[in-house]
């Protein structure tokens, strides 16, 4: 009996409007309310994994010297549709657009993401830093 797997789509097609290092607020499930930075962007799956939240306990043999074995606490994949972007502007929960707007040196049109909230860019913190 086998389990059917989800596909999982070129990274090339997959698009996410959630990054990594954004601030989340998770919606559903038993950490709805909850606030976190996103560790990682899984777009190909369209899932991210939020800092500290949505832990299970892991049972895991030793590996030889390297591993020892036991329950570890691991952050699991969060579905997408199961958070929600904060903006980095008016700190609220917020849907997200996108614009294209004159940025950099050469002021060249970018795409950017837009609060729908309060119409403001939301800064990207992985640039920034």
């Amino acid at each position: 009996m086998s389990v059917k797997q989800k596909e999982k789509k070129p990274l090339h097609l997959a698009k996410m409007n959630i990054k990594k290092g954004d601030t989340v607020l998770i919606i559903t499930g038993k950490d709805k309310g909850k606030e976190g930075t996103v560790s990682r962007a899984l777009p190909q799956v369209n899932k991210v994994i939020v800092e500290g939240l949505n832990i299970a306990k892991k049972h895991v043999r030793p590996q030889g010297q390297t591993r020892q074995g036991g329950i570890i606490e691991k952050a699991m994949p969060l579905h997408v549709s199961n958070v929600m972007l904060k903006c980095t502007e008016c700190n609220e929960p917020t849907r997200v657009g996108h614009e294209r707007r004159p940025m950099g040196a050469d002021q060249k049109l970018r795409p950017v993401r837009i609060c729908k909230h309060c119409g403001k860019a939301i800064e990207d913190r992985m640039r920034s830093s």
